[in-house]
């Protein structure tokens, strides 16, 4: 019989055992603060969920929680169409 040899693991196999650098809310809130930085921002969750990578859903609920907590931004549920859109500008 031959010998096994060991096959390494790709490092996108490895978990990861650094600490996220920036909790999901942080990351949103950043780019919510930079995309209506010239103005008025109204977008629907699914729309930049890859963008933030994080999914629609935990969009939603990061956006009722931002909404009552951001002091810089303000934040309303503008309209529902199949989806809620949002509405943010600085504040």
């Amino acid at each position: 019989m031959g010998a096994i040899e060991a096959i390494p693991m790709s490092a996108t196999t490895q978990p990861s055992t650094e600490p996220e650098t920036e909790s999901k809310e942080a990351r949103l809130k950043r780019y919510l603060r930079e995309k209506a930085s010239d103005g008025e921002l109204y977008f629907k969750s699914k729309f930049i969920a890859d963008d933030v990578g994080l999914s629609s859903k935990e969009i939603g609920a990061l956006m009722v929680k931002l909404s009552k907590t951001a002091t810089d931004l303000e934040i309303e549920k503008w309209s529902y169409t199949s989806a809620t859109t949002w509405r943010v500008q600085s504040a």
